[in-house]
């Protein structure tokens, strides 16, 4: 193993001191492992005639069946750390800024009054903030928007939540129909902090050029929507009942279409898991297609104010 580990290394990093700096061992006992299990093949797995190391035919064809081999070792690894492991003392599970906070808190409540011994640590990022926290080993749960590609992930679909750029009345001096880009330079345009401490920081929706206010989170923004004091895209779970009222107007459009979100539950693949996690990963699995129905009802109010259900409308509608 350490042998197949020291070139699967070289392969990868087309270098024997990368290889060694990314195993931790030094460039000889790399070289000198690389070399030994060529000697035991009787193959060539190496062109070093090169600057780089290159895989030679023989190589490429090796390597991709040692890849597959050094996977199930490292699953059978990770399954034998969640063997040994007890019972966890603490669980700290993230919420992205675009949760559903009655659902995502009443799915978390009743799991944890199931199991007092197991301290939960609740925290609320925003932007990228949920996505640092797990890759950085500090939240073992995030539930939040994910990119679903991302093979480090797995994930558990939980609601879809549609964005919705919306106004309080009066606020612009001229009808929702006749918003354009360059109309809507002028006003004030409000907008979260990515909380992410040095990941690099990701926004959405900004107009360029505009003006703009940042808060922390979606409350805050409803609120300062709803005074007039700016614009901006909202969850439709906290302007549903504000667009029914008219105390808020979308100015869905073609220029402003909104978009939507999956908010799923993730935690990294590649991290054992201990036995209340792991029972925790079951539980939401089992609860998700009911938490699903629950929120895919939800109205929402289109331009016109007449109200709609989110699992009837077409995509025409959603950009109305």
């Amino acid at each position: 193993m350490h042998e197949l580990q020291c070139f699967d290394a070289v392969a990868r990093t087309g270098s024997f001191q990368a290889a060694a700096n990314n195993l931790h061992r030094t460039h000889p006992a790399v070289f000198a492992a690389v070399g030994k299990l060529e000697h035991k093949l009787a193959l060539q797995l190496l062109d070093r005639s090169g600057y780089r190391v290159a895989l030679t035919q023989a190589g490429r064809s090796f390597h991709s069946r040692a890849q597959a081999l050094l996977r199930d070792m490292q699953g059978l690894h990770v399954h034998a750390t969640q063997l040994s492991m007890g019972e966890e003392s603490e669980l700290r599970i993230v919420v992205g800024d675009l949760c559903p906070l009655a659902e995502t808190l009443g799915l978390l409540r009743e799991f944890f009054n199931a199991h007092p011994a197991t301290q939960l640590h609740l925290y609320f990022e925003a932007i990228s903030g949920p996505w640092e926290r797990l890759f950085d080993g500090e939240a073992d749960l995030i539930l939040h928007h994910i990119d679903k590609s991302d093979q480090r992930l797995e994930f558990i679909d939980l609601f879809r939540v549609q964005l919705i750029p919306v106004v309080a009345p009066g606020f612009l001096p001229f009808p929702p129909a006749a918003v354009t880009p360059e109309r809507m330079l002028e006003f004030g345009q409000c907008i979260i902090r990515d909380t992410a401490r040095h990941s690099p920081s990701r926004n959405y929706f900004v107009l360029e050029g505009a003006r703009y206010l940042t808060v922390a989170d979606q409350l805050m923004k409803r609120e300062v929507v709803l005074q007039g004091m700016g614009w901006g895209h909202m969850p439709d779970f906290m302007v549903t009942q504000e667009l029914r009222e008219r105390r808020l107007i979308s100015i869905a459009g073609r220029h402003f279409p909104g978009n939507a979100q999956d908010i799923v539950a993730a935690r990294r693949r590649d991290l054992p898991h201990g036995p209340v996690a792991e029972r925790l990963w079951r539980y939401i699995e089992a609860r998700a297609p009911t938490l699903k129905a629950a929120t895919k009802g939800v109205s929402v109010v289109s331009r016109s104010g007449s109200k709609r259900s989110k699992s009837a409308r077409t995509k025409k509608e959603l950009h109305r």
